[in-house]
């Protein structure tokens, strides 16, 4: 199930799809993860889900993450 979703941080945002969410993390789609810092805040729209995620791995242009 793909959703909409925006990286949080310093003030800003940048959009992603989120992958693969769990009640742990999460695997989200970037259209570059240049720049992206190694903790941030996921914010769900569908859901109203605000999550602070830490980067557990990063391939190319997807990075997972975990929840807490």
């Amino acid at each position: 199930m793909l959703k909409a979703g925006t990286i949080e941080f310093g003030g800003g945002g940048i959009d992603c799809t989120v992958r693969n969410l769990s009640d742990t993390g999460a695997a989200l789609d970037v259209t570059s993860p240049v720049g992206i810092p190694d903790h941030f805040t996921l914010f769900v729209q569908a859901d109203g889900m605000h999550r602070t995620c830490t980067v557990v791995w990063r391939k190319e242009k997807r990075i997972g993450v975990r929840f807490g």
